[in-house]
């Protein structure tokens, strides 16, 4: 590896064209690797990007630059690129569900680039990206480290393409959301601010999703999701499935948020008659037996719902997305052996891309592309008792920049990050009044990747596209 570090390789340019509402947008693509370099002078990392910059419209510098990444950690930036923003999108079926192979790319009618030009990062050991050799990687393996690896790219892109005059955006989804508000605080250090952030399927603070022993926190905020899950799969009384989603969630959040939290805060000293009551409770809203619920000391983590809700018909749904299920033949184990969600997109996702890179942006290298990686569980989460935090960061970033905003685009149907979670978080940022109105949520009756399925899709790119013009 070392040695292809010795020289910078030329990133290649394209050109293409999409139909946009009736309207012809023409735009040059750039990819390639850019260098990271230590103090010496010496090449660390090679980062793998793609830009789409719109070419038919006034001069390029002073159109808005969006910069976005997946999550992960160990995630490429396929998922945003080929799913939400790009020009040029996998196609999935309707509903978000896997299509039958082979696969195929179609022109995306939702892309963002009528609106900003785009520019896609992958983070080191992801994609094509890669560190120098496997000591240095270590540095970039981290919160700390990819935010500052991150970073200085985006510095250096910046200075390459003449983009220091361009109102910035920052997009992330899942941990990107993380490093998306590590990075506002980290670049204003360095006199790089934001106009907004996008943030889909947020989590800044790792408590409110890490369920461990003593954190109680993640079981209140997870419960609407395994409400809404159950209600889409028709497994709540008549009563309930009868009323509309947003009764449901309004329900089910007041009891998160009071009574269920101050049972799990009571721990043993919750009395016979509360332990009833609140496990009866929970069952109504989630559907899985008050038994099971006692049974497992009123706290029910995810993969054991997951696995639980429709147990009786050997049906297993998703984590990604709760409304996508599959089938396992282990009915009497606790947790689910894979994510069905996961499984209906990462197929498609990996041989579009590594076909279109190829055949529509001329990029080639005989490097694996490296989809989802498993840097997660050797990651640097910190010091802060494993749980990392970037929300304290985000709200220096606002509070010495208070021009930016901050969009949160949730899934309601999220068993990874769930709405209730990013709403708990923003709720104590400790915001001034006149900050706090610089943060929007907007909702959709989908899951972590909203945007698979059309018409959240559809809704994504309104959104946001409201969000800019703000």
């Amino acid at each position: 590896m070392a040695a292809l570090m010795e020289s910078e390789p030329e990133p290649v340019v394209t050109e293409g064209r999409i139909s946009l509402g009736g309207e012809t947008v023409s735009y040059t693509a750039t990819t390639g690797r850019l260098p990271v370099k230590n103090d010496k002078g010496e090449i660390e990392a090679l980062l793998f990007f793609t830009a789409y910059t719109r070419t038919d419209a006034p001069k390029h510098i002073n159109r808005p630059l969006t910069i976005a990444f997946n999550g992960g950690p160990g995630s490429s930036s396929v998922w945003l690129h080929m799913g939400a923003l790009g020009p040029k999108m996998a196609a999935m079926n309707p509903d978000g569900s896997l299509p039958p192979p082979p696969y195929t790319v179609s022109d995306n009618a939702f892309t963002w680039l009528d609106e900003t030009d785009l520019l896609f990062i992958d983070p080191p050991g992801t994609g094509y990206s890669r560190a120098r050799d496997e000591e240095t990687a270590k540095k970039f393996y981290g919160v700390e480290g990819d935010i500052q690896v991150l970073g200085e790219f985006i510095r250096l892109y910046l200075t390459r393409y003449q983009r220091w005059h361009s109102p910035l955006f920052l997009s992330g989804e899942s941990y990107g959301t993380t490093r998306a508000a590590g990075l506002a605080g980290h670049l204003t250090e360095k006199g790089i601010v934001f106009r907004g952030i996008i943030l889909i399927s947020t989590v800044l603070n790792f408590q409110t999703i890490v369920f461990g022993p003593g954190n109680d926190l993640p079981y209140a905020l997870f419960l609407p999701t395994y409400a809404a899950t159950a209600w889409y799969h028709g497994k709540l009384s008549d009563s309930w499935q009868s009323r509309a989603l947003s009764e449901l969630l309004q329900e089910s959040e007041t009891f998160a948020e009071g009574e269920y939290t101050s049972a799990l805060m009571k721990g043993d000293r919750l009395s016979i008659a509360e332990t009833e009551r609140v496990a009866h409770r929970v069952a109504e809203l989630t559907g899985i037996s008050a038994d099971y619920v006692k049974r497992s000391a009123l706290r029910v983590p995810p993969h054991q719902f997951r696995k639980e809700l429709r147990r009786d018909e050997g049906i297993l749904v998703g984590r990604l997305d709760s409304r996508l299920t599959g089938r396992e033949g282990r009915g009497n184990s606790e947790a689910g052996e894979y994510d069905p969600a996961m499984s209906a997109i990462r197929p498609p996702y990996t041989a579009i891309f590594n076909a279109y890179v190829r055949d529509s942006l001329k990029f080639e290298t005989d490097l694996p592309y490296e989809i989802l990686g498993g840097l997660y569980s050797s990651w640097d989460w910190g010091k802060n008792n494993h749980y990392a935090d970037t929300a304290n960061a985000l709200r220096s970033a606002m509070v010495k920049n208070p021009h930016l905003r901050v969009l949160n685009a949730a899934g309601y149907y999220d068993l990874a990050t769930p709405h209730f979670a990013a709403e708990y978080t923003f709720s104590h940022l400790d915001l001034d009044p006149s900050l706090r109105q610089n943060v929007y949520f907007v909702y959709y009756e989908a899951g972590h990747m909203m945007y698979i399925e059309d018409s959240s899709l559809e809704k994504l790119k309104k959104d946001v596209a409201d969000f800019l013009l703000r």
